[in-house]
C-alpha cells in the first residue's frame, strides 16, 4: 500500500540555482534540528525537522557573505496545501544577520505530525504569535522584490 505521505515531495523553486523535490525520507537524512512552540493552551511542544537554511543551501540560495546588495531583497514564500502562505526575508533567516530558528518539522514531541496537519509544518521559534508556523507545507519558493 502506497500512502499519499510516502509519495509527498516538498518542492523548492523560484530563484534557486538547484530546484528540489524532497521526499520525507530525503528530509530525514538531512541534519536534524529542534524548535519549540507553544500551543493555544500554553503547552510547549518540541518539533523536530530540518533547518530551512539547510534546505535553501541545498537549493543554492545565497547566505552568509553572499547576503548583501540585491540578495537582501530576496524572500522565502512558504505555501501550504490549504492555500495558506507565509513570507520570510532571507536576511531574517540567516544566522549572520539574525538569531531566528525556523525549521520544516515532521515530528512533534517525538511523534509524526497528525495527518491533517502534516506531513510537514514550518515552525518559527520564538515568535509572539504562531501565525507563520504553518501546517501542511508543500512548497518553498524563493523570490525577490524588483523595482
Amino acid at each position: 500500500m502506497v500512502s499519499a505521505q510516502s509519495q509527498f515531495k516538498l518542492k523548492v523553486s523560484g530563484e534557486v540555482s538547484q530546484p528540489l523535490e524532497l521526499s520525507l525520507s530525503d528530509l530525514v537524512k538531512m541534519p536534524r534540528k529542534e524548535a519549540k512552540l507553544k500551543d493555544k493552551e500554553g503547552n510547549v511542544h518540541v518539533y523536530t525537522g530540518v533547518s530551512v537554511l539547510d534546505i535553501l543551501a541545498k537549493a543554492g540560495v545565497p547566505s552568509g557573505k553572499e547576503l548583501h546588495g540585491e540578495n537582501l531583497s530576496k524572500y522565502l514564500l512558504v505555501q501550504c496545501t490549504d492555500g495558506y502562505q507565509v513570507l520570510f526575508s532571507l536576511a531574517e533567516l540567516d544566522p549572520s544577520i539574525a538569531d531566528k530558528n525556523v525549521i520544516v518539522a515532521d515530528t512533534i514531541d517525538g511523534n509524526p505530525l497528525l495527518k491533517e496537519k502534516g506531513p510537514l509544518r514550518i515552525i518559527a521559534e520564538g515568535e509572539k504569535k504562531p501565525a507563520r508556523s504553518s501546517y501542511q507545507v508543500e512548497a518553498l519558493i524563493v523570490g525577490h522584490i524588483k523595482k
